[in-house]
């Protein structure tokens, strides 16, 4: 659905000069100062994926979606939406795309809410026997009612953004881009938006392309993630395995029937020693950290049944946003 290969975009600032004549010299010899914003990005996206496209601000999120979408034109490489270039045959590409730009608004700033979506039905030629039918179903998945007839500048953020997101989803796209959909919003703002996506994605095979800095977009929503830093790709995969290969403790605590002995270095039967590290044990509690690259969860439990009779055991993996801020 989605085909990017080797795209970059360069960006040219004027250098402005210093001293006497300053403004003078730079109108007659104008110099450029030139930064590289995305550097050889390839990646593909098939229909229904739910991508998670992430990194650090100023690492080319923005910029790439506006390249996808057709606003910007890369520098170099070749975009492919639905197997059209979006800067070629951008009208029609259009028809194929939603977009919600967090920071942005589509719809008409003193007009009622529905009567944005009058006008983004007639621009996109939605007949209303659909527009009808649409708007019904995002009423009540979005709970639009309750602001239906209310200027769009006395919407509340969260009112705005789920107004934004069903204007995104009226000309029914193949493709939705997201760009921050759920900065600003409230726990739930973001449990309403997330649950709509969740949605259109699964039960209506929508392909979404997903930039946030909200960790718990990507782990609750993404089957896929993509990390970007400094303008490259850093990281193309699962969740999963990008937990996996940061390899970031897990944090196990156990509770003891009775007695129990911590061994100074425990070995596995093969001889090597085990990776656990004791964080703190209290009374019959012990809070210990282990890689579960280097050890399964099995051996664990087998080895701490070693140390005593065990009661209780709470595993926690480490928290996303921490294995973000190691890839960064």
């Amino acid at each position: 659905m989605i085909e990017v290969h080797n795209i970059r975009k360069e960006f040219k600032t004027p250098v402005v000069k210093e001293g006497r004549f300053s403004g003078l010299r730079t109108l007659f010899t104008r110099e450029y100062r030139t930064k590289e914003a995305v550097k050889g990005i390839s990646f593909q996206v098939e229909q229904g994926e739910f991508v998670g496209y992430i990194g650090p601000n100023g690492a080319g999120k923005s910029t790439t979606i506006k390249m996808l979408t057709g606003i910007l034109h890369p520098t170099s490489g070749h975009v492919s939406i639905g197997g059209m270039n979006p800067h070629k045959e951008r009208r029609t590409v259009v028809n194929n795309l939603g977009v919600v730009f967090g920071q942005r608004s589509q719809l008409w700033w003193d007009l009622p809410v529905k009567d944005s979506y009058d006008i983004l039905a007639k621009m996109y030629c939605v007949d209303q026997a659909d527009k009808e039918r649409r708007l019904e179903q995002f009423a009540e998945l979005l709970d639009l009612q309750a602001f239906w007839e209310t200027p769009v500048r006395k919407l509340s953020l969260g009112q705005r953004m789920r107004a934004d997101l069903a204007a995104a989803m009226l000309h029914d796209p193949d493709v939705l881009f997201l760009d921050e959909p759920t900065i600003g919003l409230d726990v739930n703002a973001k449990r309403n938006i997330r649950h709509f996506l969740k949605l259109i994605n699964e039960q209506f095979g929508k392909t979404i392309l997903l930039t946030t800095h909200d960790m718990d977009d990507i782990e609750q929503l993404c089957n896929r993630v993509m990390v970007i830093n400094n303008g490259e790709l850093s990281y193309d995969g699962t969740v999963k395995s990008l937990r996996d290969t940061i390899g970031l403790p897990t944090v196990i605590t156990v509770t003891f029937r009775g007695p129990f002995v911590i061994p100074d270095q425990s070995l596995r039967e093969d001889g090597l020693s085990v990776p656990i590290r004791v964080t703190s044990a209290l009374d019959n509690t012990v809070t210990i950290e282990v890689n579960r690259r280097e050890m399964n969860t099995l051996d664990i439990f087998k080895e701490l049944g070693r140390w005593g009779e065990l009661d209780d055991i709470d595993m926690e993996d480490p928290d996303f946003e921490d294995v973000i801020h190691k890839v960064y």
